[in-house]
């Protein structure tokens, strides 16, 4: 359980941060930026959450947010060479049945709706617009945890969960505008 009563600790005043392992690393290190970039698709998760009102898919929403908190844990823990990410009670790590749960619930949701005939620009209703905000911020937290992988042994389920995310998200966007009777089509070229 985590415990907080002091919110600074003045030990990042030079440019480091402590990872759960005790380990210190720099601020503007690859892992870093993966972590903050979670840190913001989460966020921005948030704010789309406000504009579903508690309606259906508030709840997925929520319980998402929580398991970007653990994929935050598991960035935040470096792997050791032997370390096969297996689910165990020292390491908080994204498993498979994560990557499984957005799975079921991508095709749930995509069921609803008729198929592409276009790309849709992100907009439509107010929370598509903040649904696909989310889905671009996931999208960077994508990209800065394939950084860090390159760099770094990285969760495989992890970047399993990030990529699975962005799809859920762009197609919640699509459900968000009247399941797709309000998505805004682009319309190549049409302003040449």
């Amino acid at each position: 359980m985590v415990k907080l009563t002091k919110i600074y600790t003045r030990t990042g005043d030079d440019g480091t941060t402590g990872l759960v392992d005790g380990s210190r690393l720099s601020k503007h290190d690859a892992r870093m930026e993966a972590i903050g970039a979670v840190d913001e698709a989460n966020s921005a998760l948030g704010f789309a959450v406000v504009a579903l009102a508690d309606g259906e898919y508030a709840e997925p929403l929520y319980r998402i947010q929580n398991d970007l908190f653990d994929l935050g844990a598991d960035l935040a823990t470096p792997a050791a060479e032997d370390d096969d990410f297996a689910p165990s009670d020292m390491v908080l790590r994204v498993v498979a049945a994560q990557v499984e749960w957005l799975e079921t619930a991508i095709d749930a949701a995509n069921a609803r709706l008729e198929p592409l005939s276009s790309f849709v620009l992100p907009g439509g209703s107010e929370a598509a617009a903040r649904l696909h905000a989310a889905r671009a911020a996931t999208r960077r937290a994508e990209r800065a945890m394939t950084a860090m992988a390159a760099q770094a042994r990285t969760n495989p389920q992890a970047l399993a969960y990030i990529n699975r995310l962005s799809d859920y998200l762009f197609v919640l966007a699509r459900v968000a505008n009247e399941d797709g009777r309000a998505d805004v089509k682009w319309i190549p070229g049409a302003n040449r």
